[in-house]
């Protein structure tokens, strides 16, 4: 079995949460103080790579021990990036945490000296990165060669927590396994495909995040910041992807060293499955892993192919059974609570002190005499005469009120069978773009979607992943003010695109407002469409002002004029009728 370099973790890309405290309350762990690193491995945050043996396939730099820059807390960089706390300080490069002053937001700083060898490989591979604008990879924001120095920013992700950190409380659960593996594989075969590499991709370069997507950082740059090459790219990141797999679904590190907080395995005893580690490992989960991980000496137990990229890898997590959450728990019932009430004195007073006697009132005496007996006729003739008048009236208005309802509620073919009246359109007032994650695609063309002109629309993004957005995106979308409350029972979308499929629904919404949340909103309609009309009816009418089209799929689509190849969708025309 093929060892691989596990002595100390890896200098990662982007930043999660802040450091963690050192083992005895010690304080954050840092690298920075006397260019040693630590023993521990705070949260979220770069450090370095201290092993001296290279991996298989794996060519590392050679370079002589470089300098780096002396900077300090407080430093600026370009009157913008305010330099915050050393996290990193090795191999003539450091790593930072600083403030985007401009926009007001934490990031995450690589520098190095402008001489440095590889000085313009980082700078190559993190403008190349920044290029692919995935979402599921940490964003590069600037990538500046200024005043002797080369700096990388990127995004800093508060609310992220490494893999390393997930895994230190147990493995995954099997569905959090199978989104690991399938959000990864999908991410690294996308960025293989527009030539970008990782060869860094160990625990502490996945986040995961607060909502329970996984994110990558350090593409490309990791590993340029090292000088690592490798000629088999592919397989390596997707041997990397199965260690990943395997550590989820085991808490243990698929080779004899331990590393990244996690035990290795027993030594001699060669690369085992992950259900022969653990007990009650998913299966087609720990097949997957040992798919993945063939190449490193592991054999399939049902003799698949190995997976030797990660669109392979990707397909192969694709056709197996969807792995689904568990079931939520529910409190159980409270014991029924017998009562101390005992037969014959449900409602009598509990027993207690002797109250005093109170006088009862006796009733009014009935009226004997002849002038309340005549009261009390004439009364009852009153009621009994003003009830036949109010009914007398009431029946005359219902048959005036159908005999003019008659002729215009209701038509009769030559076969006697009676036909509603046929629903009228609904006229839009305005629109707004809908993006609760606040990132809009063309808010400035929403107005095209509803004014008569098939040869203009509204238009996404055109994505890496899909047809399906979710998880990396929940949809696009546009709402749609009818002016005042209206009765809305189908709907006609005329799209730009077709092939794959297109997913739309519709939700009464509250308002124009993208601060609304999805979940608030009814959803009343929804289908699923190849071609370029979307037909969307009711159960029965909505009554409502505002109304969301939102899109939750899409066809991919070729280059055109506006965008790249990919998953992407555009509208042309809605009509609501009532």
């Amino acid at each position: 079995m093929a060892e691989r370099s596990t002595a100390a973790v890896d200098v990662a890309d982007n930043s999660g949460d802040g450091p963690t405290p050192a083992p005895g309350g010690a304080g954050p762990v840092t690298a920075c103080a006397d260019g040693a690193t630590a023993d521990g491995v705070a949260e979220g945050q770069d450090t370095p790579e201290m092993s001296t043996q290279d991996e298989p396939g794996t060519k590392k730099g050679t370079e002589s021990a470089i300098v780096a820059p002396e900077l300090h807390s407080g430093h600026k960089l370009a009157r913008r990036y305010r330099l915050e706390e050393c996290l990193t300080r090795l191999d003539g490069f450091s790593s930072w945490r600083a403030v985007d002053e401009k926009l007001r937001r934490a990031v995450g700083v690589h520098l190095l000296p402008a001489d440095h060898a590889r000085a313009r490989s980082v700078l190559a591979a993190a403008r190349a990165s920044a290029l692919l604008g995935d979402p599921r990879f940490v964003q590069v924001l600037d990538a500046v060669e200024e005043n002797d120095l080369v700096y990388v920013v990127h995004e800093w992700l508060p609310d992220a927590t490494e893999l390393t950190a997930v895994l230190a409380s147990g493995p995954l659960e099997p569905h959090d396994a199978y989104q690991l593996v399938s959000q990864v594989s999908q991410a690294m075969a996308a960025a293989h495909r527009e030539g970008l590499a990782h060869l860094q991709l160990t625990p502490n370069a996945v986040l995961r995040t607060s909502t329970g997507q996984y994110r990558i950082r350090g593409l490309a740059v990791s590993a340029a910041l090292r000088g690592i090459t490798s000629e088999r790219p592919q397989l390596e990141d997707t041997e990397a992807i199965g260690a990943l797999l395997y550590a989820s679904l085991t808490q243990r590190w698929p080779y004899e060293s331990d590393a990244y907080g996690l035990t290795g395995l027993p030594k001699g005893i060669g690369l085992i499955a992950p259900d022969q580690v653990r007990a009650g490992v998913h299966r087609g989960l720990s097949e997957l892993a040992m798919r993945a991980l063939a190449n490193d000496g592991a054999t399939a137990s049902r003799q698949e192919p190995p997976c030797t990229t990660p669109d392979e890898l990707a397909k192969a997590v694709a056709a197996m059974p969807r792995v689904r959450p568990p079931e939520p728990e529910f409190a159980p019932r409270p014991e029924y609570q017998r009562t101390t009430y005992q037969q014959g004195a449900y409602g009598r007073p509990q027993p207690g002190p002797a109250a005093a006697p109170q006088p009862v009132q006796p009733p009014p005496r009935p009226l004997q005499s002849r002038t309340g007996r005549a009261l009390k006729w004439g009364v009852a003739s009153l009621l009994i005469a003003a009830l036949g008048l109010g009914s007398w009236q009431l029946a005359d208005t219902l048959l005036d009120r159908n005999k003019v309802a008659e002729p215009t509620e209701i038509t009769t073919n030559q076969g006697g069978n009676e036909k509603p009246r046929p629903a009228g359109p609904v006229a839009i007032k305005d629109a707004r773009e809908y993006y609760p994650d606040g990132k809009a695609q063309h808010p400035e063309d929403v107005d095209k979607t509803y004014d008569g002109d098939s040869s203009t629309y509204w238009r996404s993004y055109s994505f890496k992943g899909g047809p399906v957005l979710a998880p990396f995106k929940q949809g696009v979308g546009i709402v749609y003010d009818l002016g005042e409350a209206k009765d809305v029972s189908t709907a006609s979308i005329q799209l730009n695109y077709s092939g794959n499929k297109t997913a739309i629904s519709l939700y009464a919404a509250k308002s124009l407002s993208s601060s609304t949340p999805l979940d608030s909103m009814k959803k009343f309609a929804s289908t699923e469409t190849e071609g370029k009309t979307a037909a969307l009816r009711a159960k029965s009418p909505v009554k409502t002002r505002y109304v969301l089209v939102w899109i939750t799929a899409m066809p991919q689509a070729p280059y055109d004029q506006y965008s790249d190849a990919g998953y992407k969708q555009a509208i042309t025309d809605v009509k609501f009728t009532g």
